[in-house]
This record gives structure tokens, sequence and C-alpha cells, in this order.
């Protein structure tokens, strides 16, 4: 029997994944500004910053968070599906996680060591030979897992239920 739903947001065996990517993103979200928050300290605009320059960074940073991980996201759905994979199993989020890590290696580097658009204080443990920050990299490697955990746990005890 064929599913109601559109391939787009659909696991062909269990349902809508809309709601699910969704949650995954909200909860990731949440994540993102709270790990933004704690790490600015670690950047000179903590000490050379107006309270408005600030906000504006913290707010900018967390919406590009949300912006990559919905991105990251999507095309592991989107592989998932293809492959035939379980929705929130290993491989999606093995999936999800490293493009965003890498590209937050590469913008770190782009933006601390060509543009110069921000730069981080002596505090900022810092990865060899590439310069880019830690705390960054460990935020896209522990934001995302976790909120894709809760995501799947939730996802995985909804299909259990149901049955």
């Amino acid at each position: 029997m064929r599913s109601g739903c559109a391939p787009s947001v659909c696991s062909s065996a269990d349902g809508p994944l809309l709601p699910w990517v969704a949650l995954g993103i909200s909860v990731a979200a949440i994540g993102h500004f709270f790990w933004e928050a704690a790490q600015l300290p670690l950047y000179t605009l903590w000490r050379t910053g107006t309270p408005h320059e600030i906000a504006f960074a913290l707010i900018h940073c967390t919406v590009g968070d949300i912006l990559i991980t919905t991105v990251t996201l999507a095309a592991a759905v989107a592989l998932a599906r293809h492959l035939r994979s379980p929705a929130f199993g290993w491989r999606m989020v093995f999936t999800a996680i490293v493009p965003g890590a890498a590209y937050t290696i590469f913008s770190e580097w782009l933006n601390v060591e060509i543009r110069r658009s921000w730069s981080y204080t002596a505090a900022m443990p810092v990865l060899p030979f590439i310069g880019t920050g830690l705390t960054p990299l460990l935020q896209w490697l522990i934001v995302p897992s976790l909120a894709l955990a809760v995501t799947g746990y939730r996802y995985r005890r909804a299909g259990q239920l149901a049955r």
C-alpha cells in the first residue's frame, strides 16, 4: 500500500518525516543558541564589542548554525531515503554531522585567518596546523548529535507506540 505523503517528506515505511526533521532542527537551534552564548568569551568581540554587537553576533551565528543544520539534515534525510537507511539511524546522523563539521572548520579558518571577520582570545583552544577553534568544532559534533539522538529516540518511540 502506498503512503499518501510526498516522497520529500516521508519515509515510506514510517510515515511523514517532516515533523521529525523540524523537531531535530528546533532542538539543535536551542542547543546552538546556548553553545554560541557560552563560547562568546572565547572571542575577542566579548571584550571589544558593544552589547548590541555581541547580541547581533549571537543571533547571526545562531541563525547561521540553524541554516547549516537545516541543509545538512535535509541532505542526510534525502540520502537515507535513497539508500533505504532507517530514519535517524547512525548513517543519517553521520551524514548530517560530517558536512556541518567540515563547513565549520572551513568557515572558522576563512573568517579568522583570511577575512579576519573575528578573532579568538588566548583562551580559545585551537586545532594544530589549521588554527580553527576547538569549541566551534565541538559544537558541530555535540549539538547536532544530541538533537538527533533526542529526535531519533522520540521517533522510534512514536513508531513503537503506534504499533
